[in-house]
């Protein structure tokens, strides 16, 4: 709770600041001009107050929609906020220091060609801005952060009166602060808490259905990350760390937090010179686009061996067949070769599809035949009903009311079952239901019971169906891997190469032009004459 607190109380004050020193320089400049701030505040009211209805609108919404539906909302959320919080804390990092002279050149800028309604269309636009990134924020963080909602309300609505009292202070000018030192040191908290809204939007993506790779756990944190220890307060409920962090999410962390918090802390006075720095942006670009294509051609495909469409079943009696599927077009035809008796050839329909001890989805494939009861036997006694059943007296019959003989009349039906995943074949089997329709022996009408079923019929190996499963159930897990490193890896370097190249490109463009103005060549300038 106290680490939810203090991540939702950075974020207002962030937020909260920023938002805040645009009002009082604007507050001071029409003060100092003699002009009214009312309007400033009629417009800084009004854009608190969408502000707010967004952020009650977005938690309305996601709570009025299904589990899965509201997990996709909250992933999206997330990834709006982890956004946001970059591209503030690096623009912070570079002009805080310059901040508050350059609001003062746009607001005298405003004010001589608007007055005080462009000053107060000013003040509206960046409160609104920073209220709906704030908005976004503290509803990705209060979903993160589960049963500590309120604590997270409430540490942004405290970072919030924070900055206001000191927006308050800068504009009586009793307060000075340091705006670059002030950025950059909750910059490195925020960037923190911005890779673990990166976990949390990855583990919500992952519930919404949307990744499924990579879902292997690293390591268990639980027991350093309880929920009433300080560390677990602090890591789990500030920084977003789950105590059981997942491949993906490990990777979405330092992929996210490595290269900002580089970006970020990187000295100006290590900046290298502009040649110097389209050189390295473009070597980095190559580098980057070299890993993502060896990523995706040199990791081995790996997997284990497939059971194949063959496989050998144990009968009821003691013997043993081997069963094999192969296509027949939409359908699958099953084989049955026993060796005690002539094989046989059964057509299989389509019959759904089943999850099966965690593996992939395996198709269902069923036929039900018509089978030869093989007993006849008619006037049939109780005791030989019994005999068929197990040693069970079938349903509906007793010795006392209904004690035999009956007339009988005998049929019964076979279901061929096979489980398939494309060509291998996870488990099959025959059962049979053999019936017995009676009447007489103290039987008011005809009955039909259930008398067991047929010796020939089979199942494959229960253990071996067990293994099975569980060895698909792993090749599922490698190959979901195998694409986290040969396909969304790849990806993710080969776009920051095309956007390191998109910068050297950028620099280059840059340095020439400035090479042209210094041996007084003026940049070309496209100009339209009106007749």
């Amino acid at each position: 709770m106290q680490g939810i607190f203090i991540g939702t109380f950075l974020i207002g004050l962030r937020e909260g600041l920023e938002a805040t020193l645009i009002v009082s320089v604007i507050g001071a400049f029409l003060t100092r001009n003699g002009k009214s701030v009312r309007p400033m505040v009629v417009g800084v009211g009004l854009a608190v107050v969408i502000s707010i209805a967004v952020g009650a609108g977005l938690d309305v919404l996601s709570a009025s929609l299904p589990q899965r539906q509201q997990e996709m909302l909250e992933t999206v959320i997330g990834a709006i906020a982890v956004v946001f919080v970059t591209t503030m804390v690096i623009w912070m990092n570079r002009n805080a220091f310059r901040m508050k002279g350059q609001l003062e050149r746009e607001a005298a800028q405003a004010i001589n060609s608007g007055g005080v309604t462009a000053l107060a269309l000013m003040a509206f636009l960046a409160v609104l801005k920073e209220g709906f990134e704030t908005a976004v924020f503290l509803l990705a963080a209060a979903q993160t952060a589960q049963g500590s909602r309120w604590f997270a309300l409430f540490g942004g609505v405290a970072g919030i009166a924070t900055a206001v009292v000191i927006g308050v202070g800068i504009y009586l000018g009793s307060l000075r602060l340091d705006l670059g030192r002030f950025f950059r040191v909750t910059g490195v908290f925020l960037v923190f808490i911005a890779a673990g809204l990166v976990m949390s939007s990855l583990r919500t993506a992952h519930e919404a259905g949307w990744v499924d790779v990579g879902q292997r756990r690293i390591v268990d944190l639980s027991a350093l990350l309880g929920t009433k220890s300080v560390a677990g307060a602090v890591i789990t409920g500030m920084f977003g760390i789950p105590p059981d962090p997942r491949l993906i999410e490990v990777l979405g962390w330092l992929l996210y937090a490595v290269p900002v918090l580089i970006v970020f802390l990187w000295p100006a006075r290590w900046a290298p010179a502009p040649a110097a720095k389209r050189r390295l942006t473009i070597g980095v670009a190559a580098g980057l686009a070299v890993l993502a294509g060896a990523m995706a051609v040199l990791i081995p495909a790996g997997g284990g061996p497939s059971p194949g469409p063959t496989r050998t079943a144990m009968t009821a009696g003691g013997g043993t067949v081997t069963v094999t599927v192969h296509a027949d077009g939409a359908d699958r035809v099953l084989t049955v070769v026993d060796p005690a008796g002539p094989g046989q050839q059964i057509s299989l329909a389509p019959a759904g599809q089943q999850s099966v001890d965690g593996a992939d989805v395996v198709d269902v494939w069923q036929a039900r035949v018509p089978s030869d009861p093989g007993v006849t036997t008619s006037p049939i006694g109780l005791a030989q009903l019994t005999s068929l059943t197990g040693g069970r007296v079938p349903v509906g019959l007793g010795t006392a009311r209904t004690p035999g003989p009956f007339d009988a009349t005998w049929s019964a039906s076979t279901v061929y079952t096979v489980l398939a995943h494309g060509d291998d074949v996870v488990s099959a089997e025959r059962a049979s239901s053999r019936v017995a329709t009676l009447s007489g022996g103290g039987l008011t009408g005809p009955k039909t019971v259930s008398v067991g079923g047929l010796p020939a019929d089979w199942a494959t190996n229960p253990d071996d169906d067990r293994t099975i499963t569980a060895t698909m159930a792993k090749s599922t897990r490698d190959r979901a891997e195998r694409t986290l490193w040969t396909v969304w890896l790849p990806t993710v370097f080969a776009v920051a190469a095309v956007l390191v190249a998109l910068a050297a490109a950028r620099t280059t463009s840059k340095t020439d032009e400035r090479e042209r103005r210094q041996h007084g060549e003026s940049p070309t300038r496209d100009e339209i004459g009106v007749a």
